[in-house]
């Protein structure tokens, strides 16, 4: 049986939340989210939010500030300067946010829960897209389809998807990724750009990723914990697996448990990394105690470097 850190008892989400305290949840979601679009750190998102078929249109004089992966070398030596290719998009764009609710996401040692920051990760993914008009839509999902939203396009998308996100109550308290990503493939009808933002806890999804990203662009945003990886020397404590429900007592003043319990960690971690290298997916690692800002801004950057090549 593979093996699952048992988490720290926590409160129980209160199971019917306020309206109004649901609402001011929602509005500091969008705040942030424009906080964050606003600054210019992130203004890679719009070269990654674009519909995945291209075309040639025309070159254009290049223009400081250009990318200059951009330039048409044959164009520039003929003419002597350099120019430039112009691309335009041959169909829009689809977005689906898959979101792990299963009991692990839970869990937070320090900042945040894992929840908390799909919560804020789908908020700035979700008006990324919006602003470039693109559909968006919602799968929730545990170890069953937990809802779905089909994607669509509006003004008041995003805080809709926010709204449900927030307020739903799942039923699953495990994790099927295969399910969701098979959910995916079978309900999106034109190659999607498709984030699972998930801790990734769960059996093996090799097979459903591979086919999935065969028809879709999958972005995998895994949502890690610093307490999963380093346990401090606290001595004995009651643990509980909030996705089986099996208690137990570790003894953290064990030197010998504390490196047990890290090396299983890093193994877990290892073997989603491997999965979505042989399935030609991209992954992220996002920590619930640092600002994710940076790491976001770098790696849809890099994305749009590469569709340049």
């Amino acid at each position: 049986m593979p093996f699952r850190l048992f988490r720290r008892r926590r409160p129980e989400r209160d199971p019917s939340p306020d309206a109004s305290a649901l609402a001011a949840l929602v509005r500091r979601l969008e705040l942030r989210a424009r906080r964050l679009m606003e600054n210019r750190a992130v203004g890679a998102y719009d070269s990654v939010f674009r519909g995945h078929g291209i075309e040639f249109s025309e070159v254009r004089a290049y223009q400081p500030g250009d990318p200059f992966q951009a330039i048409d070398w044959k164009v520039t030596a003929r003419m002597g300067k350099p120019f430039i290719k112009k691309f335009v998009e041959e169909r829009e764009l689809t977005v689906l946010l898959a979101v792990d609710l299963s009991g692990s996401t839970d869990f937070g040692t320090r900042v945040r829960t894992k929840r908390d920051l799909s919560l804020e990760l789908a908020a700035l993914l979700g008006l990324a897209a919006a602003r470039n008009n693109d559909r968006v839509g919602l799968l929730l999902f545990t170890d069953r389809v937990e809802r779905w939203l089909t994607p669509r396009r509006g003004r008041g998308r995003l805080r809709q998807l926010l709204h449900v996100m927030a307020s739903h109550r799942p039923e699953g308290k495990r994790t099927d990724i295969g399910l969701a990503l098979a959910t995916a493939v079978r309900s999106l009808k034109t190659r999607s750009l498709v984030f699972v933002l998930s801790d990734f806890q769960g059996p093996d999804f090799r097979k459903e990723l591979t086919a999935a990203s065969r028809k879709h662009d999958v972005v995998g945003l895994h949502l890690v914990d610093p307490g999963e990886r380093s346990l401090p020397a606290v001595g004995l404590i009651e643990v509980r697996d909030p996705e089986t429900g099996a208690v137990g007592v570790l003894d953290l003043k064990d030197s010998r448990t504390r490196s047990g319990l890290a090396r299983l960690a890093a193994a877990r971690e290892q073997r989603v990394e491997d999965t979505f290298r042989r399935a030609g997916a991209d992954r992220l690692v996002l920590e619930t105690d640092r600002s994710y800002a940076a790491d976001l801004a770098a790696f849809f950057a890099g994305r749009a470097r590469a569709r340049l090549h």
